[in-house]
């Protein structure tokens, strides 16, 4: 995907100083913060791009397969390195913690990606995943300009917010919490304060997911709190 990114990789990291960019950041970023306040230990960022979300959750580590994209995520003191989610090249079990935003939908295979982020998480390691439901406002939106063979969008695999559970938990971690925000639509003006509501919100755009890693892979987790 590198390819996709690298030619946008200034423009991309310029949108979340807009206007819009700056609300939606925000709110994502809240969002986040309110599953893991204080990412403790040694984390990776999985799909760093330019680093904004690993700079604000204090992640040092990060790696992208666009060159262009982690080089500007490396200027906000990260270290980064080339490298897709299908392949991490760290050992077994290195990391306390993996954050994985906005990541998910542009991998070639999620399962594989998600089981490389289990194998570098040490026993009961979090994961953290940020991402766009399908099912959700922003998701539709995004499958529209998909469909209309946008040029990022187009290379995007979305899932629904079910199908990310059940992708996770299958691939042997449990679901310890869940958030909801990005409550405007793609075409309405964003709230002034962002709102966050725990659990899974079918009306919101993005969507927060917090995992421990537990027994052997492809061993179903049970969440601790019931979805709607």
């Amino acid at each position: 995907m590198s390819h996709v990114f690298d030619p946008i990789a200034g423009a991309y990291d310029r949108w979340y100083d807009t206007t819009d960019g700056q609300a939606i950041f925000r709110a994502e970023a809240t969002c986040l913060r309110s599953l893991c306040p204080r990412c403790e230990g040694r984390w990776l960022e999985v799909g760093v791009g330019t680093g904004r979300f690993a700079s604000m959750l204090g992640i040092a580590e990060g790696v992208d397969p666009s060159p262009r994209m982690h080089a500007i995520a490396a200027g906000r003191g990260i270290r980064t390195g080339t490298a897709y989610a299908e392949k991490l090249p760290f050992t077994d079990g290195a990391f306390d913690g993996v954050l994985m935003s906005l990541t998910l939908c542009f991998v070639a295979d999620p399962g594989q990606a998600i089981g490389e982020c289990r194998r570098v998480l040490r026993p009961d390691g979090t994961l953290l995943v940020g991402t766009v439901p399908a099912d959700g406002p922003w998701g539709r939106h995004y499958e529209a300009k998909k469909a209309a063979g946008h040029s990022i969008y187009a290379h995007a695999q979305f899932l629904t917010a079910h199908e990310i559970g059940v992708l996770i938990e299958e691939a042997g971690f449990e679901r310890l919490a869940a958030a909801s925000t990005l409550f405007w639509g793609p075409d309405g003006p964003p709230e002034t304060e962002p709102r966050v509501q725990a659990g899974i919100v079918p009306e919101a755009g993005f969507l927060s997911l917090l995992f421990r890693k537990v027994g052997a892979a492809g061993r179903r987790g049970t969440a601790r709190e019931e979805q709607p």
